[in-house]
């Protein structure tokens, strides 16, 4: 299924960068899951993303005058599917998204072959930040080893020392889940707090009995979750059920979805999630997704879901990405870049708040940059908290202590290369955090 405006013809294009357009488009495949166990979260973030392209199309003939193909290749988050998808759409794509960070472990050694840019963004595998190894690895604004530091900056802040405090780790048994561990056990060893991984696999997402049990006995000071989908709504009814307190209780980017909480209402205050955005209804990009593709029938959405984090996330996904196309436009002078320009276009995002206020995405996104040797930007975040309503932000913006795990990052990606090679590494740049 597409999930983009008609296309016009050459002569309704205008121009590209003061030059004459050809009826050509852009094409940015998005493997996408609006069905299986993730849907209900995947939904949203899709027709945000899918929402914003439209936008572009409908008001400026796309980006630098091309128009945006969005086509998306449904995974049902299946891995398996995820590959079959990629090998589908590569052809003539300037870019993937593979959206679960089990696909993008399974591309990841494929794009560095085919030199397609994969933009994951906030989420994948974290050592991607180092762009001189993964020179075709996108993880922007923040990766997984960012929220894990900041969700502990956040305890340490509210609570004072963790030392001698338990921490649970709830966390999906799948890549997504485990990839925090590596930080979380840095700071669970140098701060001196117990951490207690408690895997739930894929079957017992919707029934957590047995993990909240176990909660319930080791009595831990703090549950993090690095939850997904269905997951999510029933750790968070579980916890409810349990009287575990909530505002002990955050989760990842990926575990604060408005329609989770609305299952449990006032019974939710308190719960906490680390977000790299923020659903802003008055920011003036909302207004014109409003005007321009909800009232003329271009979007899967509904009003109350385009108020939610999702839906807003998506919308900021779909803008880093136009980003990353105007800038490629700009630097190599074409309308029609490839995916080599695209790479240099991410490589050179700098979302000052001046150009946030430009995008009119004020209040959704923080400002950050990025560069070839950090392809991920580490733009912090903010602490949101169910209110019984609505999230709203908890926190001023936290920033990820990126030096605390640079050693990491480097290490980890340095042993990737090493266990996948040959691997081919951009040696005119160095790795920066």
């Amino acid at each position: 299924m597409k999930h983009f405006t008609k296309l016009a013809t050459a002569a309704a294009l205008g121009t590209v960068l003061g030059t004459a357009a050809i009826a050509q488009e852009l094409y940015t495949p998005n493997l996408a899951y609006r069905t299986g166990p993730f849907a209900a979260t995947g939904i949203p973030l899709m027709n945000g993303q899918a929402d914003y392209m439209a936008l572009l199309n409908e008001r400026d003939g796309g980006v630098g005058g091309v128009l945006i193909n969005a086509e998306e290749c449904e995974t049902g988050y299946s891995t398996e599917k995820g590959v079959e998808c990629y090998e589908k759409t590569k052809g003539t794509a300037i870019v993937t998204q593979p959206w679960s960070t089990g696909i993008t472990l399974q591309v990841l050694p494929k794009t560095n072959v085919d030199e397609i840019p994969i933009l994951a963004p906030g989420y994948g595998f974290s050592p991607m930040a180092d762009g001189k190894v993964f020179q075709w690895a996108f993880n922007m604004p923040a990766g997984y080893w960012d929220a894990a530091d900041m969700i502990i900056q956040y305890l340490e802040g509210e609570g004072g020392s963790l030392s001698g405090k338990k921490i649970a780790f709830l966390h999906l048994d799948h890549p997504f889940g485990k990839e925090p561990l590596p930080v979380l056990e840095m700071h669970a060893a140098g701060k001196g707090f117990e951490l207690l991984p408690i895997p739930v696999g894929l079957k017992e997402m919707q029934n957590q009995s047995a993990q909240w049990l176990q909660i319930r006995r080791e009595r831990p000071d703090y549950v993090v979750m690095w939850g997904w989908g269905a997951m999510n709504a029933g750790a968070i009814t579980e916890a409810v059920k349990t009287k575990f307190p909530m505002e002990n209780f955050i989760g990842v980017w990926w575990a604060g979805h408005d329609a989770d909480l609305k299952l449990v209402g006032d019974d939710g205050k308190g719960y906490k999630s680390i977000s790299w955005s923020f659903p802003n209804p008055d920011a003036p990009v909302m207004k014109q997704v409003k005007e321009m593709v909800f009232d003329k029938g271009l979007s899967q959405s509904n009003e109350e879901e385009m108020q939610g984090v999702f839906y807003g996330r998506g919308l900021v996904m779909s803008a880093i990405l136009a980003e990353g196309i105007k800038n490629a436009q700009e630097n190599f002078g074409t309308g029609q870049i490839d995916a080599t320009q695209l790479r240099w276009g991410l490589e050179n995002i700098n979302l000052t708040n001046e150009r946030i206020v430009e995008l009119g995405l004020e209040g959704m996104v923080p400002p950050f940059s990025t560069s070839c040797g950090n392809h991920t930007g580490h733009s912090g975040g903010w602490m949101l908290e169910w209110d019984g309503a609505k999230f709203v932000k908890a926190s001023d913006l936290l920033k990820p202590n990126v030096d605390g795990y640079a050693d990491l990052i480097q290490s980890s990606a340095a042993e990737y290369a090493t266990s996948n090679a040959p691997w081919a590494m951009n040696e005119e740049c160095s790795a920066t955090n």
